[in-house]
């Protein structure tokens, strides 16, 4: 059976966000510099570009996402981009927390809830 060229480009596109993974978690000090001065800027223009596609229209709903052209739903932000946000929000506070942990402190935001 034939690979269709979707399947090609996300095969690729996972090896390469695995060897980026694995390259961070496992180099030197200063090939994850390296690493991180070459590889962010380009991660981040991808992901802005794949946001830019989903900018919620002047009703609050994304045109990309958007199934039926007079929708009732309510204004809400498409999956796309709700799981950007979750993945690189979520992921700061844990890791803050974990480092606030490590240091017997409590972060910030939750100093003030007892």
């Amino acid at each position: 059976m034939p690979t269709s060229v979707f399947s090609q480009l996300d095969k690729s596109l996972h090896e390469h966000l695995s060897d980026l993974m694995r390259l961070a978690a496992k180099a030197d000090d200063r090939t994850a510099v390296g690493l991180a001065r070459t590889e962010l800027p380009r991660m981040v223009s991808a992901l802005k570009a794949l946001l830019d596609e989903h900018q919620p229209d002047e009703n609050g709903r994304c045109p990309t996402c958007r199934t039926r052209r007079f929708s009732r739903r309510l204004p809400s932000p498409c999956r796309a981009y709700l799981a950007a946000h979750l993945c690189l929000t979520i992921t700061r506070d844990e890791d803050r927390v974990a480092r606030s942990e490590t240091s017997g402190r409590r972060p910030n935001h939750l100093r003030s809830a007892g």
